[in-house]
């Protein structure tokens, strides 16, 4: 038994540290992307200051799961107060339907909502660097402190992974 407690005392900070080093080193890219409102957002500067939490879909699947990933943070109490921007990654989606992906992703969000919501057409390399992307079916998240620092990262549904996301460090 103290073994097993001896290996989860050193286990899982050094699982959290190896997690957190994925995105260690990446800056933040430094692109710029349009809300579904229309106003134009440079997540880095958006983020730059307090804590934030970016959610990306790198595709079709990825997004939509991206949705409950918001909803996850926006309801969790313990997540107040972070800034939360989802990031729709189209750079590879043919230029002549773009409009219509944003057309369909703003319906049925508030305004509010569509200001939380990051269409970005380019650069998308440099996200997936940044975001350690493994493969585009799953949305990949990252809890940024006030720095810029990866304090969490993880992909997958929101259902699973939440809960390790309201346990990491602030």
């Amino acid at each position: 038994m103290r073994m097993r407690i001896r290996l989860l005392q050193t286990a899982v900070p050094a699982l959290l540290m190896s997690t957190a080093l994925l995105c260690a080193g990446q800056a933040i890219p430094v692109t710029a992307g349009e809300t579904l409102s229309g106003k134009r957002v440079v997540p880095a500067q958006a983020v730059r200051g307090h804590a934030a939490i970016l959610i990306a879909g790198f595709s079709h699947d990825a997004g939509m799961q991206s949705g409950a990933w918001r909803k996850a943070v926006r309801s969790d109490a313990t997540l107040n107060g972070t800034a939360v921007y989802e990031l729709a990654m189209l750079e590879k989606a043919p230029g002549m339907i773009r409009g219509m992906i944003k057309n369909g992703m703003c319906k049925g969000l508030s305004p509010a909502e569509q200001d939380q919501i990051v269409v970005m057409t380019q650069d998308q390399k440099l996200w997936e660097k940044f975001f350690g992307v493994e493969n585009d079916k799953d949305p990949y998240v990252v809890l940024l402190d006030a720095q810029g620092t990866v304090l969490w990262h993880g992909h997958g549904p929101a259902a699973t992974l939440e809960p390790e996301l309201r346990a990491a460090p602030k």
